[in-house]
């Protein structure tokens, strides 16, 4: 929290957030609303790298279709691509999608950092810095 938002925190006043910083957010929420983009940014973040067709058999989508999602997200700076001859291989960004989710939840008290879908409740823990 900047020395601006403590400020306002002490007299009781919510923290203003700028034009720019709610429109780049309620971009990345757009990007990350589809269904598709958010089962590939998922199953990069827990392998290494895959192929795109593996993703088209994980997903049971087209190549062209998750090709497309691929680059929404690639140019968004999420994921990343490695070309070995004829194959691109993906990879998400985890510094990026850490540092995004720091930008979103760095002025939340750590107990609110919450989200309840229906029965499910997503949390964001940063880890702990060395």
């Amino acid at each position: 929290m900047n020395a601006t938002n403590h400020a306002a925190a002490a007299k009781g006043k919510l923290p203003i957030l700028t034009d720019a910083a709610i429109k780049d957010v309620a971009k990345l929420f757009k990007l990350l609303a589809d269904e598709t983009r958010l089962r590939i940014l998922t199953l990069l973040t827990q392998h290494d790298e895959c192929h795109v067709r593996a993703l088209c058999d994980v997903l049971g989508q087209s190549q062209p279709a998750v090709s497309h999602h691929l680059a929404l997200l690639r140019v968004a700076g999420l994921i990343e691509c490695r070309r070995e001859g004829k194959h691109n291989f993906y990879r998400a960004l985890p510094e990026r999608v850490k540092s995004l989710l720091d930008a979103i939840f760095s002025d939340v008290p750590e107990a609110s950092r919450r989200i309840r879908l229906e029965d499910y409740v997503l949390m964001y823990s940063p880890p702990v810095s060395s």
